[in-house]
Formats: structure tokens, sequence, C-alpha cells
């Protein structure tokens, strides 16, 4: 019964120190050099905030200059679980550059364009061949 309860005990100070972990990391300012595409939303170019709700479920773009804000959810990914950076991935084709994801620590969001792919791919071969 001793075992269980300090496997209980410990159980809840390890999710204690990752929720104190995931809502220390404060919003992190990004610069994004180019006009882009995110949520079927054209946005300019500028700063950026990118921030982690204070459950670690949820992350939001949020425009410095303007009251554009977008949010999405966070998922497990690849990173490392001790990663801490904060990574915007875009897909370029030509001139156009569309969201792709949202890296903030460990965690990212699903890829995020792949309604666009989805809406290209029916316009290259409109009969699914």
């Amino acid at each position: 019964m001793r075992s269980i309860l300090q496997n209980v005990i410990l159980a809840s100070a390890i999710v204690s120190t990752a929720l104190a972990t995931n809502s220390a990391m404060a919003a992190t300012k990004v610069n994004v050099p180019f006009n882009f595409t995110a949520a079927g939303k054209t946005l300019p170019a500028g700063s950026y905030l990118v921030r982690q709700d204070s459950t670690g479920s949820f992350v939001t773009l949020e425009s410095v200059d303007s009251s554009e804000s977008l949010t999405w959810l966070l998922t497990p990914g690849q990173p490392e679980p001790t990663e801490r950076k904060v990574v915007l991935r875009f897909d370029d084709k030509g001139n156009i550059h569309t969201l792709q994801s949202i890296q903030f620590g460990s965690m990212i969001t699903q890829r995020l364009d792949k309604a666009i792919n989805k809406k290209e791919a029916s316009e290259r071969d409109p009969q699914g061949q």
C-alpha cells in the first residue's frame, strides 16, 4: 500500500512539474518577413507573439501590430520532451507562403495547411485520378 501511495505522489509531482514548465513558458515574439496565409486568412509580414495557453493544449499566434489572432490545438510531437524552442514552419510555393505548423517547446500543431493541399490536388485532378 505504501509503494502505491508513493507512486501516486510521485506521479502527481511529475504532472505538477510538467504543468509548471508549460505555463512558465512566456509568449515568444517572432518576426515573419513575408505575407502568409493561415486558416484561410492572409496575414501581413511583421511581428507576432506565439503563446501557449495555461493548460498547454492550445497555441495562439497573435499579431503585434493588429488585433489578428488565431488559435490551434497542440499535440505531442517529434521534438524532444525537453525542447523549448518556438518554430513556425511554412510551405513556400513561389511567392505564396502558407503556415504549415507551429512548434511550441515539445508540443506541435497538426499540419495546418492540409485542407489547402487537398484543394490543390482536386484542382489538379478534379476526377480524383
